[in-house]
């Protein structure tokens, strides 16, 4: 209702241009029980089913941060939603309101959760399937220097490269889907990888399709071969190192600035001088508190 108090919702707006595409971005969206209700990535994330999906074995749920509900279903999520738009105004002349809720938004970027329930693939309790930390060949382990190594060993080919690379011999271990000696079997693959460190668990694997990766911390992906040979991490001219804007686009790739971020209000005043507004108009909204300067030059 915040556009609305002030003037400018959808309506008011699409009758000035119907070719509008007006996004409006909430947690739970416009309608409904919890619309005007407060809340966070972790609130979404309960209320979309996936959440309880999320931990290990007897442990309570646990969120990942905040990228999946807030950037995942919700910027990226309203982000396709404005691409599908654009699409479809091509055709039609005319644009549209969308109701991007990062609750439908998550919900639906796990629609493979959703469909895949029939399959076995969850048909145990949350931390005991296939990919949720369950199966001893889809986990991390910890290396001998404190580090950790990722596991993604699911087909039986890569599976008996992950088991040649740990020494062990496949014949004489239990059938890889055997989910009752799951848990044996992740004891055994975590004192085997304790046994080295995670360089040393890199130079047996990186050759090969066992699916098996080091766990790297951001300062180590900036400056892993892979990520270098690709520049797939920049730096600005603060040093602060971020990711390349991604994905990379054959014809008209992204050119990353390589300028610290702008503080807020630092451009505000040649944007809306760009834009057509004079210096008495753009001082107006200012002493109204309706923009925001920063100025960077001292005051002597």
């Amino acid at each position: 209702g915040v556009m609305e108090r002030l003037g400018l919702g959808p309506e008011v707006l699409l009758q000035e241009n119907p070719r509008l595409i007006y996004a409006r971005l909430t947690g739970f969206g416009q309608t409904g029980k919890y619309a005007k209700s407060a809340g966070h990535d972790i609130n979404y994330l309960a209320v979309s089913g996936v959440l309880s999906k999320l931990g290990r074995k007897d442990e309570n749920p646990y969120a990942p941060v905040n990228l999946l509900a807030d950037f995942a279903g919700g910027g990226v999520m309203c982000a396709l939603g404005i691409v599908t738009a654009l699409f479809e105004r091509a055709r039609s002349g005319r644009g549209q309101v969308i109701d991007a809720s990062m609750v439908e938004g998550v919900a639906y970027l796990s629609s493979f959760l959703w469909k895949s329930q029939n399959l076995g693939l969850w048909s145990q309790p949350r931390g005991e399937n296939l990919l949720d930390s369950g199966a001893p060949f889809y986990e991390t382990y910890r290396t001998s220097d404190g580090k950790f190594m990722a596991v993604g060993a699911i087909e039986p080919k890569f599976y008996s490269q992950l088991i040649k690379g740990l020494g062990l011999n496949l014949d004489e271990l239990p059938a890889q889907m055997s989910f009752s000696d799951w848990p044996e079997m992740k004891k055994k693959f975590a004192s085997i990888f304790a046994q080295k460190t995670q360089a040393e668990w890199c130079s047996i694997f990186d050759s090969t399709d066992a699916c098996v990766t080091p766990v790297l911390s951001f300062d180590d992906a900036a400056s892993h071969q892979h990520h270098k040979e690709r520049n797939s991490f920049i730096k600005n001219d603060q040093g602060e190192i971020s990711p390349r804007p991604a994905p990379v686009l054959s014809r008209t790739p992204a050119v990353p600035s390589c300028k610290r971020d702008p503080f807020i209000g630092e451009h505000t005043e040649e944007v809306l001088l760009e834009y057509g507004f004079t210096k008495q108009e753009i001082a107006k909204l200012h002493s109204d508190e309706v923009i925001e300067f920063k100025n960077l030059k001292a005051n002597l």
